[in-house]
C-alpha cells in the first residue's frame, strides 16, 4: 500500500507545532509572568528555571516553519504574504526577548531595561502568535495560487481574541511550569498567577470555541454535522473533564497535575481547530494535497526526519533530566 507522504508531513509538522507550543510555551509564560514577582531574587529564580532549556525549546518553531516551506512550497508561498507583518514582530520578538535574557545577567546596571525588553519580547512573541493562529482559522484570502487580500487581513477583532487567548494559555503554562521547578513564596505566587490564569483561559476558549464556528458555514458544517461531529462532540466533554483537573490541582496544591493538564487543554482545542480545518493546509483554499511538493522530494525528506526527529527528542529529554529538580534561592543559577 503506498504510503499518503503529504498527510504524514502534515502530521509531523502539526506535532511540531504542538511540541513548541508545549514546551517553549511555558517559557514565554514564564516572560508574561515576570514583572508580577514581588522580589528581584523571585525573578532570579524564575528565570533560572528556564535558563537551560528556551533556546533549545525553540528547535520547535524552525521545524515547523521549515518544514512548511520544504514539504509545502505553495502553502508556504500564500501563508508568507499573508502573515508578514505578524512574523516578522514575533521572530523579532524572539530575538530581543533572547538578548534580554543573556544581557540581564551580564549587565547588571540596565537590569530593569533587560527585565522589560525580556517582558515585552515575551508578550509579542506570544500575541503575534495567536494573531498567525487566529488568522488560520478565519481564513486566508486566495485567488488562483497566490494571496489575494490586504495587509492588516490579519488585524480582526477574532485574531485579537486569539492573541489574548493565547497569552492567557502560556501564562497558565508557566504558573504549571515554575509549581514543579520552585518551592516557597515563589511556588505560592505561582499557585496565585495559576488561579489567575486558569480563569481567563477558560473564558477565552469558550469565547473563541463559540465564535469559531460562526466564521464560516463549513468550520460549522464539520464540527456539527455528521460524520465529523463524533470527532469533535468528545472534545468539549473532555476539555471540562480537563479543565476539572486543573480546578482541582490549584484547589488542592498538587504540584504534579497543572502543567500537564494544561498541556492536554491545549491539545484538545488543537484537535478541534484540527477538525475544523482538515483537509486544508490553507484554510478553505488550498489542500493538503494540493499544497505538497513532489512525492520524490517528500519521501528524501521524511527518511531525514526519521532520523533527526528521534536525535532531537533525546537530546530536548537529555537536557531536561540533568537540569530535573527545584531550583531555591541562593543556587548556583545557570548564568553563574
Amino acid at each position: 500500500m503506498d504510503m499518503d507522504l503529504p498527510l504524514i508531513w502534515a502530521g509531523l509538522l502539526s506535532l511540531g507545532v504542538f511540541i513548541y507550543v508545549a514546551l517553549d510555551g511555558f517559557d514565554l509564560g514564564v516572560g508574561l509572568l515576570f514583572p508580577f514577582f514581588a522580589k528581584d531574587a523571585d525573578r532570579d529564580v524564575a528565570m533560572n528555571t528556564v535558563a537551560p532549556v528556551w533556546d533549545g525549546n525553540e528547535t520547535w518553531l524552525i521545524l515547523g516553519g521549515g518544514g512548511l516551506f520544504a514539504a509545502f512550497p505553495l502553502a508556504y508561498a500564500i501563508v508568507m504574504p499573508a502573515l508578514y507583518a505578524p512574523f516578522t514582530i514575533m521572530l523579532l520578538a524572539l530575538v530581543f526577548r533572547g538578548v534580554a535574557f543573556e544581557y540581564r545577567w551580564r549587565d547588571k546596571s540596565h537590569e530593569r531595561i533587560w527585565d522589560t525588553s525580556f517582558v515585552f519580547g515575551s508578550f509579542m512573541a506570544t500575541f503575534m502568535q495567536g494573531i498567525v493562529l487566529g488568522t488560520f482559522v478565519q481564513g486566508i484570502e486566495v485567488d488562483g495560487r497566490a494571496y489575494a487580500g490586504g495587509w492588516w487581513d490579519w488585524l480582526t477583532p477574532f485574531t485579537v481574541m486569539t492573541g489574548v487567548a493565547l497569552c492567557f494559555g502560556y501564562s497558565l503554562l508557566g504558573s504549571g511550569w515554575l509549581i514543579l521547578k520552585t518551592e516557597g513564596s515563589i511556588r505560592a505566587q505561582a499557585y496565585r498567577f495559576a488561579t489567575l490564569t486558569a480563569m481567563g483561559t477558560f473564558f477565552f476558549v469558550c469565547v473563541v470555541s463559540l465564535w469559531t464556528p460562526l466564521l464560516s458555514p463549513e468550520i460549522y458544517a464539520r464540527w456539527f454535522t455528521s460524520p465529523t461531529i463524533y470527532f469533535v462532540a468528545p472534545v468539549p466533554l473532555l476539555t471540562l473533564v480537563v479543565a476539572g483537573f486543573i480546578a482541582r490541582g490549584i484547589y488542592k496544591q498538587i504540584d504534579s497535575i497543572i502543567y500537564p493538564s494544561t498541556i492536554a487543554l491545549l491539545g484538545l482545542c488543537f484537535i478541534g481547530l484540527g477538525v475544523g480545518l482538515t483537509p486544508y493546509i490553507v484554510p478553505r483554499a488550498i489542500t493538503i494535497h494540493e499544497a505538497a511538493a513532489p512525492d520524490s522530494s517528500l519521501m528524501f525528506m521524511l527518511v531525514g526526519a526519521l532520523i533527526m526527529l528521534p536525535l532531537i527528542l533525546g537530546y530536548t529529554g537529555y537536557s531536561y533530566w540533568i537540569f530535573r529538580g527545584k531550583v531555591r534561592h541562593g543556587d548556583r543559577g545557570y548564568h553563574s
